[in-house]
């Protein structure tokens, strides 16, 4: 019976890994997806501020004429 309780004492302290593992992966996953979000937010404002500058000088580039070369 020595052994069964040893082999559960193992499996006890291997599981208390695997769970401290599964903890620190839920939290990096938290803050990455923070992370994301905030990085799409500023893209968002970015892209919204580029058309606006680019409305605010008339610079359209599909209303340009090709260069002289064409």
């Amino acid at each position: 019976m020595a052994i069964d309780e040893q082999r559960l004492t193992e499996l006890e302290v291997r599981l208390a890994f695997i769970d401290d593992a599964v903890q620190a992966l839920i939290a990096a996953d938290a803050g990455q997806s923070m992370r994301i979000a905030t990085l799409e937010r500023m893209v968002r404002d970015l892209r919204s501020e580029l058309a606006s500058v680019r409305t605010g000088q008339g610079n359209d580039p599909h209303s340009e004429p090709p260069p002289p070369h064409y």
